[in-house]
């Protein structure tokens, strides 16, 4: 049976992802059952949307509780579910307002725009990004639209990209002072790029330079934020306060939900008419973004940095019997990066054979994206199928 829908696959979709041999029947807590009934332990919840796990009880529960109330309405009608959770990540970030999107790349796209209008304003153009950065896919859209009162100007967008090494302090100063950017977006931690961690001192001294000249700070949470690092959202472990937060993962309770928050000091810019979206915010995704924040605040989120230490040292203890093969362990939470000194696709693929699904990216970067309800006997068996696997490696 997994070959008919493998083969039906390749017929009726666009080859645009490379997919595990695994045809997904069920998904409960931490696992995924495929239709022969193989169960798999999810290191990486859908790339960081299940914040908590698959199927929750209470969200199944808000689900069927909201979608028998209404499940989508336009943006012409008040939506109370939207506006009860822009109150709550509101006041559990900064002061400011929110525009909802339906993803992380849509989350950008109102970026763009939103600093594009300011850089207009204050005579700005360009924004500045780390090298080997991440922030979506989609490309082209407002070229293709001929309403007038849409396209505005926002179709000749042309902002200059400036590229920085990460952490390179005097780099952003030089282009600051030198080209006048508008803005300055990044990762407080790199997915796709890798999970490199921006330090807390580059973060503030960063927030500085661009307060003191008018450039929009810009922190692109999509991927780090909903607690995976311990705090609602990464910025949190430092002192800054983003002029714009970029959201979206785990926002939706594991439906599609993301946004921007635009703090007051600069949410004029946005009129009626300049953006728009026909799904967003969706009522049943923003029932369970809420209900998603009310559970990690009722302890969830407290128990990721234990967590995180123990699985941690477990990995350094792989790394000090296989130091061969381990090279550095990176991240904040559970967002972890393990380079890997070999085949770190053989890895994945020796995983899946384990029944354990784990991801990889920029190449040789084991990444750990779990669940946050993963717990300690669930990291021991993915650790001790590690210290299996890479036996068999030092076999051969």
């Amino acid at each position: 049976m997994k070959e008919k829908w493998i083969q039906l696959d390749a017929e009726y979709l666009l080859p645009t992802y490379d997919r595990l041999p695994i045809v997904v029947e069920k998904a409960k807590g931490m696992y995924i059952t495929d239709e022969d009934g193989q169960s798999y332990l999810d290191l990486f919840s859908g790339l960081a949307v299940n914040i908590l796990g698959h199927c929750h009880p209470l969200l199944v529960e808000e689900l069927e509780k909201q979608s028998q109330q209404f499940s989508h309405i336009s943006n012409f009608l008040y939506n109370k579910p939207a506006i009860l959770l822009a109150e709550t990540l509101v006041q559990n970030s900064f002061a400011g307002k929110i525009f909802f999107a339906n993803s992380g790349a849509e989350s950008t796209e109102a970026a763009i725009k939103y600093i594009h209008k300011y850089g207009k304003d204050k005579g700005k153009n360009g924004i500045i990004v780390f090298k080997n950065s991440f922030h979506g896919r989609t490309s082209g859209a407002m070229k293709l639209t001929r309403m007038a009162s849409v396209q505005q100007d926002f179709s000749t967008i042309d902002e200059a990209v400036y590229e920085l090494d990460e952490q390179d302090i005097e780099k952003l100063k030089d282009i600051i002072l030198n080209q006048k950017p508008a803005a300055f977006l990044f990762e407080p931690i790199s997915g796709s790029g890798g999970i490199e961690v921006i330090t807390k001192e580059f973060m503030e001294a960063a927030e500085a330079l661009c307060k003191e000249h008018g450039v929009l700070y810009c922190v692109d949470e999509i991927q780090t934020g909903m607690g995976r690092t311990g705090k609602l959202f990464a910025y949190q472990h430092t002192s800054v306060k983003p002029d714009i937060l970029l959201f979206a993962k785990g926002v939706g309770g594991g439906l599609p939900l993301g946004g921007i928050l635009v703090a007051n000091e600069i949410s004029h810019y946005f009129k009626v008419g300049d953006h728009g979206t026909t799904f967003a915010p969706n009522p049943v995704s923003a029932s369970l973004g809420l209900k998603t924040i009310e559970i990690l605040q009722n302890g969830l989120i407290n128990e990721v940095p234990g967590k995180e230490l123990y699985l941690i040292n477990k990995l350094k203890e792989v790394k000090e019997q296989f130091p061969q093969y381990i090279g550095e362990i990176r991240g904040k939470g559970f967002m972890l990066g393990v380079v890997i000194n070999g085949n770190a696709n053989q890895l994945r693929l020796q995983f899946m054979e384990r029944n354990i699904l784990v991801n990889i990216t920029n190449g040789n970067i084991l990444r750990l994206l779990p669940p946050l309800i993963i717990n300690y006997d669930e990291i021991d068996t993915f650790v001790n199928y590690l210290i299996e696997i890479l036996t068999e490696w030092k076999g051969h």
